[in-house]
């Protein structure tokens, strides 16, 4: 019986200290960039030069995002924004203004998901807010919203109204000054239930339990950096011991330190060992191939938990758009395109033969006049004809295809934005490549050096970076996709391990 054991507690012992040795470091970069993603909202104003980034982290053409979409405001003169914050042209967009001015510091705090004009003020929803300025622009000024719905998805006008969609509420405004939040009535079947995905990602990041749940991740990723650094010193204090020993030299002290790394290292392991467990598999299915298999399941609502509001849209709430000549709104959630009248006063209701959506959100949704759509993500760009059920694809006029499987969530054309300038000329923007015109006609003039100097990278998108591995793309290419599973699968191993060694050899004592 002891023999059994002690050949269990041997092979534990390997198969804790050298994977524990691989993935030490990456288990260190996890941590430090968890925490840091954690709290997007003290150091949203600390920015990264890009060329400290890894290559592809360069703008080029205007490519990552840099362009959302545009608005005229001026028979020459056409705001672009999205992650550069906004921009004005002039001169057939020879000439760019910066027109970022009071926005809070850091290029985090523009990053701008929707632009309208709204009597005689330009209104601006970005990630920290709503903001304000004039028809010429000035200084931006920041309009009060409840607390903790900061974060805008969307802004849209109807008549004399200005609507203004959060992640989670719709609100109303005919005066910039009073606020009021409006209900959109359930979808058909509602039955109370979250996407898996969410309910994972909300786990991972500890949101799922307020502040105080994320504050214990945030614990859980500095146990995460002492497990790390203390099972390094374990595998180092013998062979420092043995070059103390043969040179002679007292070697009480670090035979002491090693003892009492051992004690808290395993002390602290078993304590958070189960924590560690569920946050690291959980955080293995919010990244591409496990996230695939459950991007569409739903899991019934954890009560008393961060998702437990009676909001039946809580965190789902993406674009809105009034259609004048319809007479009714397109909201897209996460849950798919709905149909809402005028008044919100009747149940939603879907279209068949919805367009494809990529997992990472609709980039674009414009009226093209009567019931026709344009629709983009990272699947492709499509004109959607909402009355004939048709989806044709943008580029090809042809009927657009299907997909049969789910292996894939982007698609060869990664629409990120559409501007049309004021002439009328139309481009579309691709993630990686940037701005392409619609005709192959004319080119989208190159980012001006100014831009490029005022578009740093945030330190917490870095830090995203670092925490889905994409800062590896340029090393392993396509593979750095089964980086986080690869890890996390690692980290599974080396915290299961090191618990049975644990229970076998140490508890005892």
């Amino acid at each position: 019986m002891k023999s059994n054991v002690a050949k269990w507690i041997r092979k534990m012992k390997k198969y804790h200290k050298w994977p524990g040795i691989v993935v030490s470091l990456f288990a260190l970069l996890f941590a430090f960039s968890g925490i840091i993603l954690n709290h997007r909202d003290l150091i949203s104003s600390v920015d990264i030069s890009r060329k400290w980034m890894p290559p592809g982290y360069q703008y080029d053409n205007w490519n990552l995002s840099a362009v959302r979409s545009s608005l005229p405001i001026g028979k020459d003169s056409l705001l672009v924004y999205g992650n550069i914050g906004i921009w004005m042209g002039t001169k057939g967009l020879s000439e760019f203004r910066d027109c970022n001015h009071g926005f809070p510091n850091g290029i985090d705090m523009r990053k701008i998901y929707s632009i309208v004009k709204f009597r005689d003020k330009l209104v601006a929803g970005t990630h920290f807010g709503v903001f304000t300025n004039s028809l010429v622009p000035s200084n931006w000024m920041q309009f009060q919203m409840p607390k903790g719905e900061e974060r805008i998805s969307d802004l849209t006008v109807k008549g004399d109204s200005l609507l203004i969609l959060t992640r989670n509420y719709l609100y109303c405004t005919t005066d910039l000054i009073h606020l009021q939040k409006l209900t959109i009535p359930p979808k058909p079947g509602y039955n109370r239930q979250a996407t898996l995905f969410l309910t994972l990602w909300k786990l991972h990041s500890g949101e799922l339990f307020g502040f105080a749940g994320m504050l214990f991740v945030d614990l859980l990723g500095f146990v995460l950096i002492f497990l790390s650094i203390t099972g390094l010193l374990h595998f180092l204090f013998p062979k420092l011991i043995s070059r103390l020993k043969r040179s002679n030299r007292s070697f009480s002290g670090t035979l002491t330190a090693k003892k009492w790394n051992l004690k808290w290292h395993n002390l602290i392991g078993y304590v958070f060992a189960i924590f560690l467990l569920l946050n690291t598999t959980a955080g293995m299915f919010l990244r591409p191939p496990l996230l695939i298999p459950i991007s569409s399941a739903q899991v019934g609502i954890i009560p008393y938990s961060d998702l437990d509001t009676g909001n039946p849209w809580q965190d789902k709430l993406r674009r809105i758009l009034w259609n004048r000549e319809t007479g009714r709104f397109l909201i897209y959630t996460s849950d798919g395109f709905f149909f809402a009248d005028q008044n919100l006063s009747r149940e939603l209701y879907q279209s068949y033969n919805q367009p494809n959506i990529s997992i990472m959100g609709c980039n674009v949704l414009e009226s093209m006049g009567g019931n026709s759509y344009l629709v983009g993500s990272f699947s492709g760009l499509f004109v959607w004809n909402t009355v004939a059920g048709t989806v044709l694809d943008y580029y090809t006029g042809m009927a657009a295809e299907t997909p049969h499987d789910l292996s894939r969530p982007v698609g060869q054309n990664m629409v990120a934005g559409f501007v049309q300038d004021c002439e009328g000329k139309k481009y579309w923007i691709d993630y990686n490549r940037g701005a392409i015109s619609t005709n192959g006609a004319s080119a989208f003039p190159p980012m001006p050096k100014k831009v490029l100097l005022n578009s740093q990278i945030s330190l917490w998108n870095a830090a995203l970076e670092i925490h889905t591995g994409r800062i590896f793309e340029h090393l392993v290419g396509p593979l750095y996709l089964l980086y986080v599973p690869l890890m996390g699968f690692t980290v599974l191993i080396v915290l299961i391990s090191g618990f049975m060694v644990w229970w076998l050899a140490y508890r005892k004592h």
